[in-house]
């Protein structure tokens, strides 16, 4: 039987995962607080009032800052208090709340020194309520396979962070890829929360990049393409009938 082995959101697009014991999923909603604010790289037209789905390359991310994965961050989802650390410093570089105006300046700083030079513009900290800076324009839970991520291994020849896939969901007990056929079929996790997969998720370089050092590494699309003839490594389902999760809970087909 499939479970659930662990649950991420991530609060800042690009930045650290938070891992949740538990968490309550909503239909048609993201995981609670997943990919809440972004920091725009250069001017991308995105308005608070009328949110609506940017691909990422409007963003600082992964795929083309790595260095982003030296930052350790972690954010308060009451107060919205972001504090962000850089790996191999001493001290903590820089707290502030992103509720206020001072705040996200004093965040943008931050990220106008940090990633001078990868920057087409003054860094700007985005939010709306109840947007998403997901990667697709649904609203959706990303899920991996450890076997798969297993079989990744194998084909590289090194290991393999599951978080370098930041996914929300990590399942065990799948056979390896047998994810990648689960389109259109509908899921359940737990007591009655019911997940519909709606599509499998293509990787880009923001795998290769390793999610402690910052180093770009490994070269896992195109691995995935020699070896399987295509780059996808895990799925996105909706959420059809909410409820209550953990890690342990068991996953079916409906």
């Amino acid at each position: 039987m499939a479970k659930i082995q662990s649950i991420y959101r991530y609060p800042i697009k690009g930045l650290s995962p938070e891992r949740l014991e538990r968490t309550a999923l909503t239909p048609g909603r993201t995981i609670p607080g997943d990919r809440l604010y972004a920091v725009e790289n250069g001017p991308s037209g995105f308005d608070p009032a009328a949110p609506s789905y940017l691909s990422k390359t409007h963003f600082l991310m992964l795929m083309k800052n790595e260095r982003l994965a030296r930052l350790r961050t972690a954010f308060d989802q009451d107060t919205h208090r972001l504090s962000i650390d850089v790996a191999g410093t001493d001290g903590r570089a820089v707290t502030a709340d992103l509720r206020t105006a001072a705040g996200r300046a004093t965040i943008e700083r931050f990220f106008a020194e940090f990633c001078a030079g990868e920057l087409r513009g003054p860094p700007k900290i985005l939010h709306a309520e109840g947007h998403s800076f997901s990667d697709v324009a649904k609203k959706v839970v990303s899920i991996i396979n450890l076997a798969s991520v297993a079989a990744v291994e194998a084909m590289v020849g090194a290991p393999v962070n599951p978080l370098r896939f930041r996914a929300n969901l990590y399942v065990e007990g799948w056979p390896a890829w047998s994810e990648l056929d689960l389109v259109g079929r509908d899921l359940t996790i737990g007591r009655g929360v019911r997940l519909k997969v709606v599509k499998r998720i293509v990787r880009c370089a923001a795998t290769n990049v390793d999610p402690d050092s910052g180093a770009r590494d490994l070269a896992i699309p195109p691995t995935l393409l020699r070896h399987l003839d295509h780059a996808d490594c895990g799925i996105y389902a909706e959420v059809i009938e909410g409820g209550k999760i953990a890690e342990g809970d068991e996953i079916a087909m409906a």
